[in-house]
């Protein structure tokens, strides 16, 4: 602690600390007029090996404190010392590859050392081994035995000495070239995505521009949520820097989210008049869009309310402590009701677009195959935890895994065929030739409606199976706040839907991101490597696996993250991206309808990466460095996996269902 309180750093007051060693002896061999003694914190553990008789720790590069062996024969200080130089001599070699001391000198003749690192250390460690077999040969003469153990043990010391500050130093050595490249590719691809990201939105609202509602009728709230999705995300990376902000960062989450809806629903109600006035058709429309933001800002809420992470407040009550005292009856009907939740909701979800597409009932009926199995496991084996770990528990969700993987890949893969299938029927039932008098502007606009079905399909199947394997790898008391999330992922569609043309498909992605990081901390994870469940990561596994288990520790964790990832492809299947075409060019379509879904969650994370990166660097002597700023790096980390491959999915979705559909999409004049 610092005279003003403070902690956490690196300064004097911070690291000076006193280290008070308990003796049987009363002499202090002419040390008492000195005041102290100073020593490097490292030091204390082999000095604490060598008084209890334990072995040194591998990777320490401590010196024995020689004053505190004073009670220990010389012949056993000797030995100390030697295992102390025994242990800097493998972690010398290990960062020294070329050392290799095997020509140790037999004559015992002490040298000069000089020349290169490796032979100096090798020439240190060799005249300290000389002296101390000196030592124990002339130990047998009764000749000269106090002045060579001095001179061998100062030998000890100079080789201890020099051999642990050159490892201090390399350990702290960083590769400046290397991490300025690191850094300098950091920031420049945030910089070449928010660079793509502002020319695009610039694009997309110049294009739509006259396609929009009456935006004269909202000029004070125009830009209000863009400015604070600018200010919150560079706000939020700059907090990086603090260790408590670290600690709590879900309330900055949570803080950051609930504002942003806030501003959704003030420009809900904002427009609400002005539809009825001047669109008196929108107003079903200008309602759906103030009910859907207020839904989401009361379940936002709820998961608030669901886990007190952090570190501070984790012992103020919350619904899953509640939940857990009322014992695991009351647990068990949570997650049976938040199954049927997520059921109801998906297959709802589903049914919306079967008159048109008889092709999604065969995917809701395929679904509720793997929902029965997992009710089935929840009900049997979630509550016993002696056949939980059984057999039975393991085949159970080995089945559950192979039918969800093959619903998933079978609906991405197949479906665009099927929604092809049913075009070339229309078509030729019509008999619709595909000559040149169709305009290419309506084709395009039948072909994006076509793909827009294929991926409403594709994306809600996907959430659907994602719930299911989450409700079967988390804890039982996270259950519900999957439902919630599920929830909130439909009512940010529908009100994405109901917003026209996408001049702000931006800012609902942003939300969209938004939401994901408060549900990853509402479902009990932190910045701490302790909240990662590990037993869930061995669920289904009769054999161990570290492949495995890691994928399904990812899967746990970023469950959240994940799930609104996935719901990007519902989203792009909603928002009407017509407004933003130009001609019939393919390219135009695919940028459309990918643009602002990748590139607005890869450009917020590398700002965060780039951000928590030098954050890093600066901190690397702070205190926490090994427990606050480590691990959170980790989590950067892993969520930037997480966001490559959710948008990798979501763009190869739509590249294949484009490829799929559009292969006789065109007129046979434009066909290439």
């Amino acid at each position: 602690m610092t005279e003003d309180g403070n902690h956490g750093g690196s300064s004097y007051e911070e690291t000076d600390s006193l280290a008070l060693f308990i003796g049987l002896k009363d002499q202090m061999h002419g040390l008492a007029g000195q005041q102290s003694i100073t020593v490097d914190q490292v030091d204390i553990a082999p000095t604490l090996a060598a008084l209890f008789n334990v072995p040194i720790p591998k990777n320490n590069i401590g010196v024995l404190i020689q004053d505190t062996l004073d009670f220990m024969s010389e012949e056993q200080q000797l030995r100390a010392m030697e295992l102390n130089s025994w242990q800097l001599l493998s972690l010398l070699q290990v960062q020294l590859p070329g050392m290799r001391c095997i020509n140790f000198n037999k004559e015992l003749v002490v040298s000069k050392c000089s020349g290169s690192v490796e032979k100096k250390f090798c020439c240190l460690y060799q005249n300290a081994a000389a002296l101390h077999r000196s030592w124990v040969s002339k130990k047998m003469s009764m000749s000269n035995r106090r002045k060579d153990y001095i001179r061998a043990a100062a030998a000890y010391h100079e080789f201890l000495k020099t051999a642990s500050e050159w490892l201090a130093r390399r350990v702290t050595d960083k590769p400046v070239g290397l991490l300025a490249l690191g850094v300098s590719a950091m920031l420049l691809s945030s910089v070449i995505l928010l660079g793509l990201l502002f020319h695009l939105n610039k694009a997309v609202s110049i294009e739509g521009e006259a396609n929009l509602l009456k935006r004269e009728s909202r000029p004070h709230l125009r830009g209000l949520d863009e400015f604070f999705i600018v200010v919150a995300t560079v706000g939020h990376a700059i907090s990086m820097g603090s260790s408590s902000m670290v600690e709590e960062e879900q309330y900055n989450w949570h803080f950051l989210t609930s504002t942003l809806c806030l501003l959704l629903l003030r420009e809900a109600l904002q427009v609400f008049p002005a539809v009825r006035m001047q669109h008196p058709s929108h107003n079903e429309r200008a309602g759906c869009q103030f009910y859907s933001v207020l839904a989401l800002i009361i379940s936002g809420r709820i998961m608030r309310g669901w886990h007190q992470g952090g570190v501070n407040w984790t012992n103020l009550p919350d619904i899953s402590k509640w939940l857990e005292l009322r014992g695991n009856e009351y647990v068990k009907y949570t997650q049976i009701v938040a199954f049927v939740l997520v059921m109801s909701l998906g297959l709802f979800a589903l049914s919306l677009i079967w008159k048109r597409i008889k092709e999604v009932l065969a995917i809701m009926f395929s679904l509720l195959v793997p929902g029965l199995l997992v009710l089935k496991h929840v009900i049997e084996f979630q509550d016993n935890t002696v056949t939980s770990s059984g057999s039975g528990a393991t085949l159970s969700a080995q089945k559950i895994y192979t039918t969800l993987m093959i619903i998933s890949v079978g609906t991405i893969v197949a479906f665009p065929w099927f929604v092809l299938t049913k075009k070339n029927k229309n078509s030729s039932s019509c008999s619709i030739s595909s000559s040149t008098s169709v305009p290419s502007n309506a084709i395009m606009k039948v072909l994006l409606h076509e793909i827009r079905d294929s991926l409403y399909v594709i994306g809600w199947a996907l959430l659907l199976c994602w719930c299911l394997v989450q409700l079967l790898l988390q804890q039982p008391v996270s259950s519900m706040p999957i439902s919630i999330l599920l929830f909130q992922i439909y009512l940010i569609m529908l009100y994405s839907s109901t917003t026209g043309p996408p001049y702000k498909q931006w800012v609902e992605v942003s939300t969209l991101y938004y939401l994901g990081m408060v549900g990853h901390y509402s479902m009990g994870n932190s910045n701490a490597l302790a909240t990662i469940d590990v037993a869930g990561a061995f669920i289904g596994t009769s054999s161990y696996s570290t492949l495995v288990s890691g994928i399904l520790m990812f899967m746990i964790t970023y469950a959240s993250p994940m799930l609104f990832l996935l719901s990007i492809l519902v989203h792009i299947s909603v928002k009407d991206v017509s407004v933003a075409l130009q001609g019939s060019d393919s390219r135009q379509l695919l940028k459309a309808m990918l643009g602002f879904p990748c590139l607005v969650p890869l450009g917020l994370n590398s700002v965060l990466l780039a951000a928590y990166t030098i954050v890093l660097l600066l901190m690397r002597n702070h205190l926490f460095v090994w427990s606050v700023f480590s691990p959170k790096f980790l989590y950067v980390a892993a969520a930037t996996v997480c966001i490559d491959v959710g948008v990798f999915i979501v763009a190869a979705t739509v590249t294949y269902a484009y490829a799929i559909i559009a292969s006789t999409g065109k007129p046979k004049g434009q066909q290439a």
